[in-house]
């Protein structure tokens, strides 16, 4: 298992000066967000030229002697424009193509995969119904992505079709070749035990991790209540070797700027530094 660092938790830096403090900080890789707010790199900038907003990426990535560990793209922060299960097929078909130049911004900044959004509910559409058209869209950009010689998973959020383990459960077996961007901090402020994840650790294909409680999202780690541990180890018995990345947010959203993210950083990176090696599948 490698670590890496969410570049959006730094946001009153500039990408290079957030990137210079992420390579001080020993991480490996650089999680590259780009998103429609919130992050240096915004979505409608990258989508006006892929390629090159991609290798500028890879080029400072590579000043800096890390690697893009993943892409991940949020195109608005009004979640249903693009969603991949939008109920309007023009909105839908604007999501494929979209996706398209996703495809050639991660190619072109060295990742080897991207995750995006899995879709929300939608006002006078049954949930199974969104959830179905999720997984077929889903198939699409699979498959795509495959032709690229990239992966694509989701991030399973509060608030999207997948905002329960159940749920996130039945997408991947919709939607084989998906994978999973896992936070668990999604479900552990709804309430939800961290064990009721381990079925879909087949499926991850990066982890997200930050301390949270239950009604929190965000917390330090004296009030964290997910066992890292144990998803570490249970990662690592899946087969897991891909990145463990730290996502803090500082953001006036859900009490996120109540953390010091630089030090909760370092904290959460010595953790599972820990819990990684001591841990014999993930050696």
């Amino acid at each position: 298992m490698k670590l890496a660092c969410s570049d959006y938790t730094f946001p009153l830096l500039g990408h290079e000066e957030a990137c210079a403090l992420i390579a001080s900080l020993g991480f490996a890789g650089v999680n590259v967000g780009v998103w429609g707010s919130g992050t240096r790199l915004r979505a409608e900038e990258v989508a006006a030229d892929p390629g090159a907003r991609g290798r500028e990426v890879a080029e400072r990535l590579a000043r800096h002697g890390l690697v893009a560990a993943d892409v991940f793209l949020m195109a608005d922060p009004d979640f249903s424009v693009l969603a991949v299960n939008h109920p309007g097929s023009q909105e839908r078909e604007r999501s494929r193509e979209r996706f398209k130049q996703w495809v050639e911004f991660a190619g072109a900044a060295g990742a080897d995969g991207l995750t995006i959004l899995p879709g929300l509910d939608f006002e006078g559409v049954a949930h199974e119904d969104s959830l179905a058209r999720a997984a077929e869209e889903l198939a699409v950009r699979v498959q795509a992505a495959r032709e690229a010689g990239l992966e694509v998973s989701v991030e399973p959020h509060v608030g999207s079709i997948v905002a329960s383990p159940g749920d996130t459960r039945r997408l991947v077996e919709l939607c084989p070749g998906l994978g999973l961007t896992l936070d668990h901090s999604h479900f552990v402020m709804q309430g939800y035990a961290v064990p009721e994840l381990d079925p879909v650790f087949g499926r991850v294909r990066r982890l997200h991790a930050r301390g949270a409680r239950p009604e929190r999202l965000q917390v330090g780690m004296k009030e964290n209540e997910i066992d890292y541990e144990h998803v570490v180890g249970g990662l690592a018995d899946a087969g897991f070797d891909g990145f463990l990345i730290t996502e803090y947010l500082w953001i006036d959203q859900a009490r996120c700027d109540e953390c010091d993210t630089l030090s909760e950083t370092i904290l959460m990176r010595d953790r599972l530094t820990a819990a990684a090696s001591t841990s014999p599948s993930a050696v």
